[in-house]
């Protein structure tokens, strides 16, 4: 039997984004949720990030949660991000329904704003760092390069699945 066409969702259950900006989410990425943009905005990850890229960076968390900010309006990044998340909450789903898993993860949410910890530091970890900078005209485009080659494509993509278990260990 054929599985009705519902808006926003693939066969399988898998939601598509459908923002009327296509500047916020790449086409056809799939999020854990529909609901994870809204219960995990784009203000609440740069909170959530603000430790780990002030110490990266060596600057304040303030600084830091503005450069965070800026980051997450590029399409790049905030795509990332929220795959990332996304990858990491199918892995630790469990039994749990997506709706309340999403529930646990928006109390959260309001606890760590302004208590997290910094994610450990890797050299994976520092990739993302650059790609930020990069991306917010803050290290020279030449480094664009280097994270575009087969090592800095690798290192990113380790960076980015090791920032979104952490975030969801923290949250869950």
């Amino acid at each position: 039997m054929r599985e009705a066409a519902v808006p926003g969702r693939r066969p399988g259950g898998d939601f598509v984004s459908t923002s009327a900006d296509p500047r916020r989410y790449a086409p056809g990425m799939t999020l854990f949720s529909r609901r994870l943009p809204h219960v995990l905005t784009h203000a609440d990850l740069a909170s959530l990030l603000a430790p780990t890229y002030a110490r990266e960076a060596q600057v304040s968390e303030e600084l830091a949660r503005e450069r965070v900010g800026r980051a997450l309006e590029r399409r790049a990044v905030a795509d990332r991000i929220y795959r990332a998340v996304s990858d990491a909450l199918r892995a630790s789903q469990g039994g749990r329904t997506e709706d309340a898993l999403m529930d646990a993860i928006s109390k959260k949410v309001q606890k760590r704003l302004g208590a997290m910890d910094a994610a450990p530091a890797s050299p994976e970890l520092a990739a993302v760092i650059v790609l930020i900078n990069v991306e917010i005209n803050l290290a020279p485009a030449e480094l664009r390069a280097t994270l575009e080659s087969d090592k800095g494509k690798k290192l990113l993509d380790q960076g980015f699945r090791a920032l979104g278990e952490f975030l969801v260990e923290r949250l869950r």
